[in-house]
């Protein structure tokens, strides 16, 4: 597929550390696959982190004595670090040696793990989790700037059906994998974070040997200050929306206080990248529609995308009372659905070099998922439910790759790592406040739907309530009297149906922002054949006009 490239791109000398033109030649399809292979491996560890734990978390919680709001941190935490070092990492990687920073990320997450295993309670967990994020951030960040390095927008989409579908084989296998761990006996969910370990460790050796990329030497300053006032302005908001409702009111002047801070820190942020000479989050980026529109999409779709993952596993395991290797089988319809659209999207894209009615039918099938998913109760037909989740999986593969590529066609090479990060930032960072949102409308709506039913049975059931000692925390069901145990299902199962229902008009948003984004042909070039010919083509230099 390389020969689609025009000849001659790899003529002359770059200013890439000393490397000659040849290095930019077109690769062929089997070395593409042999550089992406520890990098596909490294993305697998990435996501199987993220998603390994959603099946363990009810288990984890409740041997660790903590509240539901704990158990929404344990994930909010992970996406906050990811979120807040996202940019960072994209802008690092314009700077230095995208292997090197691959190899620092798994690093990372490989320490975040190792202590997270050891956690005696939720704050240690937390806090372990926010340095995983971290590493994560990086592995999310740069498998997508360093295929843009190699490959050309036009034969991305291949590509990115690849990523796609290691992102979606995580996904399905972190959940079953965790619940199988955390149900054997001998293991126990903590080595849920020890059983990436040695998937990252191979990632590391397989990269030292097959990623070779040119690397770009710039004498510049990272931009610290930038990182710090987006990290503080995003963990602010998420703090308000976890607090709110339960520790003071929406409307109070805690409200106020934080709301408020959060926006003054985000304008410095917003004041310190217009005068930074290296921006983490260059702001004349924005000026291009399509990089603009993508970012706002994926904000959206990010929400629908985390919260997923983790309301089902609560969902399966205390409204239907399945284990946690169950709640992770009966999910595969939405990662079916994700694996199936991400490959083909992918494929067809390549033939085509069409992209949008990809995005546009995600955002319809996308909405449809969410709102109909809004309408679970706990007994609920499960083939019900695997249509609506299969609807939801179809929707998000066609959306979460190829946003990012649309955004990627439209950028000169240095800014590569700059827009695939702000793409993927407005996702995690629509995760990261979504799952905190939609966690804070869960724990509030689930003791409220428990109220009610405990009324309806009478005082008795009031005080076998009270034997329980589920005050607060996650509810061990089996422990329960029957009528009481079918209460808190009834609740639980209406709490997570709520939290679908207020996720839908974020797919919907997502589908009509989609609608405003111009489709441009995809380029031939990759970004180091273009930074290597000096970005001089038209097809090229077209892009970069409209965002000027």
């Amino acid at each position: 597929m390389a020969k689609t490239t025009p000849a001659g791109v790899g003529g002359g000398h770059t200013k890439h550390g000393g490397h000659s033109g040849s290095d930019a030649a077109p690769m062929t399809h089997r070395q593409i696959m042999e550089a992406l292979s520890g990098l596909l491996l490294g993305m697998f560890v990435a996501i199987l982190s993220s998603t390994i734990v959603s099946n363990a978390l009810p288990e984890i919680i409740h041997d660790l004595h903590g509240s539901q709001s704990s158990l929404t941190w344990v994930v909010t935490a992970s996406l906050l670090a990811m979120t807040a070092s996202t940019p960072l990492w994209g802008k690092l990687s314009d700077l230095f040696s995208k292997k090197l920073l691959v190899q620092i990320a798994l690093i990372v997450y490989v320490g975040g793990s190792v202590v997270a295993g050891l956690s005696q309670n939720t704050g240690m967990l937390i806090a372990c989790r926010v340095v995983q994020g971290i590493g994560v951030g990086g592995l999310s960040a740069l498998a997508q700037i360093v295929m843009a390095a190699m490959i050309s927008p036009r034969e991305r989409g291949r590509y990115s059906g690849y990523l796609g579908a290691t992102f979606a084989v995580a996904t399905v296998g972190g959940p079953l994998l965790g619940g199988v761990i955390t149900d054997t006996d001998w293991l126990g969910w903590r080595w849920c974070f020890y059983v990436g370990v040695p998937f990252a460790i191979i990632a590391l050796i397989v990269l030292q040997k097959t990623l070779k990329l040119p690397v770009v030497k710039r004498d510049v300053k990272v931009d610290w200050l930038g990182a710090f006032f987006i990290s503080a302005s995003v963990t602010l908001l998420l703090i308000w929306v976890t607090l709110a409702g339960k520790n003071y009111d929406w409307i109070s002047w805690q409200t106020y206080v934080m709301v408020g801070g959060s926006i003054a820190l985000g304008a410095l942020f917003v004041l310190v990248e217009s005068k930074a000479a290296e921006p983490i989050i260059p702001l004349r980026l924005f000026r291009n529609k399509t990089i603009s529109l993508a970012s706002i999409a994926s904000l959206f779709v990010g929400v629908a995308m985390f919260s997923g993952t983790v309301f089902f596993s609560q969902y399966f395991q205390l409204a239907r009372g399945k284990t946690p290797t169950m709640s992770g089988v009966m999910t595969i319809p939405m990662i079916g659905g994700l694996f199936i659209s991400s490959t083909v999207s992918g494929q067809i894209i390549t033939k085509t070099g069409r992209w949008k009615a990809w995005l546009v039918s995600g955002g319809v099938l996308l909405t449809a998922g969410l709102g109909l998913l809004g309408t679970m109760r706990y007994d609920t037909p499960y083939w019900h439910l695997a249509i609506y989740m299969a609807l939801v999986g179809l929707g998000m593969g066609m959306m979460m790759q190829n946003l990012v590529l649309a955004a990627q066609n439209q950028v000169a090479p240095q800014d590569l790592g700059a827009a695939s990060s702000v793409v993927t930032f407005f996702r995690s960072l629509g995760g990261a406040v979504g799952v905190s949102a939609l966690g804070a409308v869960f724990a509030n709506r689930v003791p409220d739907y428990v109220k009610d039913g405990i009324t309806a049975l009478g005082p008795k059931a009031a005080a076998a309530l009270g034997k329980s000692g589920s005050g607060g925390g996650i509810p061990k069901l089996s422990d329960m009297p029957a009528p009481l145990r079918q209460v808190f299902e009834s609740a639980y199962g209406h709490g997570v149906g709520d939290v679908f229902l207020y996720a839908a008009p974020c797919g919907l948003l997502a589908f009509i922002v989609t609608l405003f984004i111009k489709e441009v042909a995809l380029k031939s070039k990759s970004g180091t054949q273009a930074a290597a010919s000096g970005s001089t083509s038209a097809a090229d230099a077209e892009p970069a006009r409209q965002a000027g």
